[in-house]
């Protein structure tokens, strides 16, 4: 009945009057679309076969989303969960890998946990702030970006230092007391050119454990934010990069309650600090053929619970990386890419006499080599090579292949991608540890095609995938082993249209079929439909408005496919009306017709709520 609701609004959506279709090779004024994921470097969308998805500045203001993860569903292939409202634990899964295979990044630095049981990121405490774009890669990925790049990955992008001076604000109100200010300035000051942000929200919030299921109190959410980054130029050929990111959050969960341990209503409040760190040096040789970069990268996630003022949980975790890379553009059919990095990873979890502390190392050298032999023929292929201190080495390859026969109208892609995950530093060393594990490793493909028509006005893709995992870590008697194996396959379709400029429609079903291959039953929590369809339309007299319709499939919540969570249908509504140059006014109706649903069992989601706000330019 739900799968009817959603079909019912997406077409009053089209009567009356868009989320992401697979990004278009083109912006809206004819310009390439340049990527960075793929490679680790800026690189034309139409130069690569991979399955990528970006979200641009635009989308992000347009949407009006407060947390990435509401950005994120709307990307085909990519679900999520959340255990309450923003703030709590937070999955992300990758056409249906685990979300501690995929890896996350801001700024092109890994965010992954390595005090996390998994190693995986917890995206709870991730918002919008000052991001100004996200490309999320699809299919696994691990010669360029290394361990967890199993199902994909996420690339959080801030705002950039800009050359004239530029101020960007806003602020807004609503839905049970949540507030939220957020500013940014940038600008150049002769060899340096700045980009640096702060953010604040704060919400009442609603009940982690369902207020359908008998929960009395609300809980609250409040995060401070900061970001930075600065361009220092010594010569033509010589300059620095340095970047930071810090979220420091603490929101109020439920849990278990002594002495039945039945889900309920408790005073627990989570605090979690991050620290994002990225210093380096660029240096362009033979006329800037040969670009190297050198580079120390910090990420540091500390995480701590309290009851009653009593430390029920302290877990510190950092990772220190030093990167090489190297680009050089042979010719003009070929470039080549070398890479080499030196990873260690630190956990400690308690304190006092009973604090548990690990660590571990990666070495990894990795290349890859790109070919045009023609226009609009690009094929690349790539090795890597990893030593883990504790289970090994680890090679892996990638290849793929995109083609236009006729200046971007129809193209065509294909890749094959291995990916791994190491161990986590819990894994291996807890006491539910296990020091003999071996990595996680996957072989995904995929290929698709994307079809401009009506001079580009209207554009089709379609992506089928598979991917099959072998080594899948599992807790079973009382440590970690490896004994799963899974296989995922299925198909992502988009449809663009802009029929005039003022009008967007758009809509994008992902489907995604996870199996556990030991058992014959599905994975948990990867629903096996999911569609998007949003709609945008701005008026002669500068009024934008928009309406989004999501619908997600029904899935099981536990492995051994028991318990059922439903679908769901949720629409959201949005406006913004420019005040003046530099002044807009916006507004905003999520769960417009207040949908009681679940991603978790038992864990509550927001119903209608409604949001007011002001947005500043200079």
């Amino acid at each position: 009945m739900r799968f009817y609701s959603f079909i019912f609004s997406t077409t009053a959506l089209a009567v009356a009057q868009p989320v992401l279709a697979e990004t278009a090779l083109v912006t809206e004024d004819g310009d390439e679309v340049i990527v960075v994921t793929a490679s680790r470097s800026e690189q034309s969308l139409s130069q690569t076969g991979r399955s990528i998805t970006v979200i641009d500045q635009d989308r992000i203001e347009r949407t009006q989303s407060v947390a990435v993860v509401d950005l994120l569903r709307n990307v085909p292939g990519v679900t999520f969960t959340r255990n309450g409202g923003i703030g709590t634990a937070t999955s992300v899964f990758i056409r249906g890998a685990d979300s501690d295979q995929t890896v996350a990044l801001i700024d092109g630095v890994k965010l992954n946990d390595p005090s996390s049981p998994g190693g995986g990121f917890n995206f709870g405490n991730l918002l919008t702030g000052n991001i100004s774009r996200i490309e999320v890669l699809r299919g696994s990925q691990s010669v360029i970006w290394g361990s967890q790049a199993i199902g994909g990955v996420i690339n959080i992008i801030t705002r950039a230092p800009t050359d004239d001076l530029s101020i960007n604000a806003r602020a807004e109100y609503g839905y049970r007391d949540t507030g939220q200010v957020v500013g940014n300035i940038s600008g150049r000051f002769g060899p340096v050119a700045a980009s640096v942000g702060a953010g604040y929200y704060r919400s009442d919030g609603f009940s982690t454990f369902n207020e359908e299921r008998g929960a009395t109190e609300s809980d609250g959410y409040r995060n401070f934010g900061a970001n930075g980054k600065f361009e220092v130029t010594l010569n033509e050929a010589v300059s620095l990069d340095l970047r930071a990111y810090y979220s420091d959050g603490r929101t109020d969960i439920d849990g278990f309650i002594p002495p039945d341990f039945i889900f309920g209503d408790t005073l627990e409040v989570s605090n979690v600090e991050e620290f994002v760190g990225y210093s380096g040096l660029n240096i362009n040789l033979l006329d800037g053929r040969f670009r190297n970069r050198f580079a120390f990268a910090y990420t540091s996630v500390k995480r701590d619970n309290f009851n009653l003022d009593m430390q029920t949980f302290d877990a510190l975790g950092r990772n220190e990386r030093f990167e090489y890379q190297g680009i050089f553009d042979i010719s003009d059919m070929f470039q080549a890419t070398i890479g080499a990095e030196t990873e260690a990873s630190k956990y400690r979890s308690g304190s006092g006499d009973a604090a548990q502390s690990f660590t571990s190392e990666i070495d990894s050298v990795y290349g890859q080599l790109s070919v045009t032999p023609l226009e609009g023929l690009t094929a690349t292929a790539g090795l890597r090579y990893d030593d883990h201190s504790t289970f090994g080495s680890e090679t892996t390859f990638a290849g793929d292949l995109v083609f236009s026969p006729n200046q971007g109208s129809t193209t065509f892609r294909a890749s094959y991608g291995e990916g791994f995950n190491v161990p986590s530093l819990f894994q291996l060393f807890s006491s539910f540890g296990n020091p003999t594990l071996e990595a996680e490793t996957s072989r995904s493909y995929d290929a698709g095609v994307t079809q401009k028509l009506i001079d580009g006005k209207v554009e089709l893709s379609a992506t089928v995938f598979r991917r099959n995992g072998r080594n899948l870590i599992n807790f079973i008697g009382g440590t970690y082993e490896n004994i799963g194996r899974a296989r995922a396959q299925g198909l992502e379709f988009g449809l663009l249209v802009r029929p005039v400029e003022a009008l967007t429609w758009s809509i994008n079903y992902g489907l995604v079929d996870a199996e556990n291959r030991e058992t014959g039953l599905k994975l948990n929590r990867r629903p096996k439909h999911s569609i998007n369809a949003s709609l945008d339309y701005d008026w002669s007299f500068g009024l934008k408005t928009g309406a989004t319709v999501t619908h997600v499939g029904s899935n099981f919540d536990n492995t051994s496919n028991t318990r059922q969570v439903e679908g769901y249908v949720v629409v959201d509504l949005r406006a913004a009306m420019p005040i003046t140059d530099n002044i807009e006014l916006y507004g905003r109706v999520d769960n417009l017709f207040d949908e009681d649903y679940e991603t978790i069992f038992r864990y509550g989601t927001p119903g209608r709520s409604a949001f007011a706000g002001i947005r500043l330019r200079y």
